[in-house]
């Protein structure tokens, strides 16, 4: 098991929550983040690593409105 991949799946978790609250699809928010569809489908994938940047971090919690604690906060 890869360090923090637990960390990196939960946060996927709630990015894809407060998406979905959004009434985005994984393409259209991936189009409002400007990056490419299969970059974003493996942060949400739940089998993925893919660990991100606190840049990237920010970005998608800006465009969902959300403060970016939100999307850290552990179980």
């Amino acid at each position: 098991m890869m360090e923090y991949e637990e960390i990196f799946r939960q946060i996927g978790i709630r990015i894809a929550y407060y998406r979905k609250l959004k009434g985005y699809t994984q393409e259209v928010f991936s189009e409002i983040l400007d990056v490419s569809p299969s970059y974003y489908s493996q942060i949400e994938a739940a089998g993925c690593y893919k660990p991100i940047s606190l840049r990237t971090l920010f970005r998608i919690a800006g465009a969902l409105e959300v403060e970016p604690y939100k999307l850290l906060m552990r179980d």
